[in-house]
């Protein structure tokens, strides 16, 4: 089995001396999680495994490890939380808790490797986690290194977007009230917004798509209070009534700062000019337009993901924030994890079973008559022939030597 068969090798690397055999077998390991941990059996292994072997293996070198063995270890730690699951895995959590909240804040460390380590303690945070103290205290991580400074350091641009990111993340768990704030306080994300004002002016791309996304989640929660308020939750509306019916920031101290944001984020949606590529601008474009609809327009997202075997349907920012740092996390092992992985079925709704029939994607590299299936075939065939041939045109004189 492929999974033993890398974990053997993973149980190994505490005498393994070079930085480069050890970061190619965490790597080894992340592809192995990605692709094939999916399924139950698989999962129990990982869970049996996850504390004398993924741990030791990831976090006992601590930073006398290279910078590119230190990324692959935060990559393995993300993808196990996804593995085992929210069933008790609290344990896990709390082994993670400590180094990976020192590596963020680690100013001497390369900017990726703590980016890395936020996005697995924060996905670690969203998935094994039981109490909201433990993500309120990754959410005031979060908060404090998306600021212009962090540790009296200037925060790189990448580690401030990133941060904005699995804020979004761990926010999608918290009541409307609570993130956008009610008639009896205010709510975290409101504080929020002066900070994610100013990211929307900045130079870096990454970084303002991330704060429009914490607008945009923010937004939403403000529109769902007032239909809570009516007694109305579970009422469907069309965009006219989310925009009349529901809470707004009208006569509140935040509306004349919402509406610069509303008028910034339009101008994303459409900005020209020659000091960004013509690739980052279309992205930009398509991105801050889907904002706009939210913040500008009130209207909900609507996003279909193709499963096998049917489709996922994302009707909120939540739900939208959620698969989008998933998928960042498990990447080719994506549709995997959808089609098998119990906890990601159940967040997500997932109720469909996998269809028998093969996929397109299948049926171009299985049935296709120039896949590698069929190249295959043909070459096999035509060396048949070749064969053949040669035996009916093969003769022997009298003397036994051939013609």
């Amino acid at each position: 089995d492929r999974l033993v068969e890398v974990f053997a090798l993973v149980s190994d690397l505490g005498s393994e001396k070079r930085a480069r055999v050890r970061e190619q077998v965490l790597r080894k390991l992340f592809r192995t999680l990605s692709y094939g941990a999916a399924m139950d059996s698989e999962r129990d292994f990982v869970r049996s495994q996850w504390e004398t072997t993924i741990i030791p293996a990831c976090i006992s070198r601590g930073a006398n490890a290279s910078p590119a063995e230190q990324y692959a270890s935060c990559r393995v730690l993300e993808m196990t939380s996804v593995v085992l699951g929210d069933d008790n895995m609290e344990d896990y959590w709390e082994a993670l808790i400590k180094p990976l909240t020192q590596m963020v804040k680690a100013t001497g460390r390369a900017p990726a490797v703590r980016c890395a380590a936020l996005r697995a303690l924060s996905m670690t945070t969203f998935i094994c986690a039981d109490g909201s103290s433990e993500q309120i205290a990754v959410s005031n991580l979060c908060e404090a290194a998306c600021a212009e400074t962090f540790r009296g350091d200037v925060t790189p641009a990448t580690l401030r977007a990133t941060a904005l990111d699995c804020w979004a993340l761990l926010s999608t768990t918290l009541h409307d009230a609570t993130l956008a704030g009610n008639s009896e306080g205010v709510g975290r994300g409101v504080v929020l917004l002066p900070l994610l004002q100013q990211c929307l002016n900045h130079t870096s791309v990454d970084l303002r798509s991330a704060a429009g996304e914490c607008v945009a989640l923010i937004h939403e929660s403000r529109l769902n209070l007032g239909i809570v308020e009516d007694g109305n939750e579970s009422t469907p509306t069309n965009t006219t009534e989310r925009r009349f019916r529901r809470g707004s920031w009208d006569g509140s101290e935040w509306e004349v700062m919402m509406d610069e944001v509303k008028q910034r984020v339009a101008e994303l949606s459409n900005e020209s000019g020659h000091h960004m590529s013509k690739k980052a601008k279309k992205e930009q474009r398509a991105t801050f337009r889907e904002f706009m609809a939210t913040i500008v327009n009130d209207e909900a997202p609507h996003e279909e993901v193709s499963v096998r075997g049917g489709s996922i349907t994302l009707r909120s920012w939540r739900q939208v924030i959620q698969l989008n740092f998933i998928r960042h996390c498990l990447q080719g092992g994506f549709q995997n994890h959808l089609m098998f992985n119990s906890t990601l079925r159940i967040m997500f709704g997932i109720t469909f079973t996998v269809s028998d029939r093969n996929s397109q994607l299948e049926k171009r590299l299985l049935l296709s008559k120039t896949s590698d299936a069929a190249k295959l075939a043909d070459k096999n065939l035509t060396r048949q022939r070749r064969t053949r041939t040669n035996v009916k045109n093969h003769f022997l004189t009298v003397d036994g030597d051939d013609i």
